[in-house]
């Protein structure tokens, strides 16, 4: 066969066979557990499928081992950025074991998450990683192991928990823009876990320091347009604001909007704080100041946790926090005047 005559159908492991001069029972065991074949047929199989363009159906080595290799990641909005590094950081530790990742998107509301949910559990994923808001019954039932990453409202029994300090990243941002000189600072928050966390921890820095709080968005989302509408509202009620802290990188790019709508230039009349660290706070345009949530970590540990806990079902679920870092860029400064 040569590589300019056209193909009519999609070669199978009897092609494979028949190339290599094997049974088809060997070329699947070459598939499913190749150091019981020995090393003249394996390349045998492997150079035939190489000639033929063969590759292995997922499907059916899954049907044919009872493993699916495959982990489960619930999110809530694709246009959160910080899952792009999860997702890496995960990657990075299932690849050497032959896992991937099989992704689920939710918007949110319950019925949403437990369906997104529920179509990965009947994929027959051997794991399950919620980084979305989860529901009461979304686990009920069911024996996979899963862990809850980043903070939220809840943990359904029986999953852990890896997450980053929020807390801690909200106290970093308040002690970092007091640092600079500003007492009149103003925080765009939302209704998830994450964002209550580094709201609490915002508001432990800023009291503590005798400051007045100012917050908005409380009960809202974290998008974009959601930064948007809270930095509209408290620049309007609060015009004399010279920094403020968003819930993350996203509602940063909407602040930064809000900012410029009024006249206002970052960081010289106003500085600007996001949260996650996420490409967007990294382009050269944006150049955004933003705490580091490690999420590649976060991700990295994820499922480092979860091979175990497959590996070895009586382990208990683990409960572990990662240390948050600020990266400080061109969107602070010290307070005008």
């Amino acid at each position: 066969m040569t590589l300019n005559t056209p193909r009519t159908r999609r070669p199978t492991i009897y092609d494979v066979a028949k190339t290599a001069g094997v049974s088809p029972s060997l070329v699947s065991l070459v598939l499913q557990n190749p150091s019981k074949v020995s090393e003249k047929r394996r390349e045998a199989v492997r150079a035939a499928m190489s000639e033929l363009g063969y590759r292995p159906s997922r499907a059916a080595t899954t049907l044919a081992s009872s493993q699916t290799k495959s982990i489960g990641l619930v999110i809530d909005d694709f246009r959160n950025l910080w899952f792009v590094d999860l997702l890496r950081g995960m990657e990075s530790a299932l690849s050497p074991h032959g896992y991937q990742v099989t992704l689920a998107d939710s918007r949110p509301g319950e019925n949403r998450i437990t369906e997104a949910a529920d179509g990965l559990l009947s994929m027959h994923v051997e794991g399950l990683v919620i980084a979305a808001e989860p529901s009461e019954s979304m686990m009920a039932g069911t024996w996979v192991p899963a862990i809850v990453a980043g903070w939220r409202n809840g943990v359904p029994a029986g999953a852990g928990l890896i997450t980053n300090d929020d807390d801690g990243g909200g106290r970093m941002a308040a002690e970092h823009l007091l640092g600079l000189g500003h007492t009149r600072i103003g925080h765009l928050s939302g209704s998830g876990g994450a964002a209550a966390h580094r709201r609490d921890g915002f508001r432990s820095g800023i009291v503590e320091a005798g400051v007045e709080l100012r917050i908005a968005g409380e009960s809202q989302g974290t998008s974009e347009e959601d930064g948007y509408a809270a930095a509209c509202w408290l620049l309007d009620h609060h015009p004399d604001t010279t920094a403020l802290f968003a819930a993350n990188d996203t509602m940063a790019l909407g602040a930064l909007a809000a900012a410029r709508a009024r006249g206002l230039s970052v960081p010289a009349d106003l500085s600007l704080i996001g949260y996650d660290n996420s490409q967007l706070a990294k382009s050269r345009y944006l150049d955004l100041t933003s705490v580091d949530n490690r999420s590649d970590v976060v991700g990295f540990d994820v499922a480092s946790a979860l091979l175990a806990r497959i590996q070895d079902l009586s382990l208990e679920p683990e409960r572990k926090l990662i240390e948050p870092d600020l990266v400080v860029r061109g969107t602070t400064a010290r307070v005008p005047g």
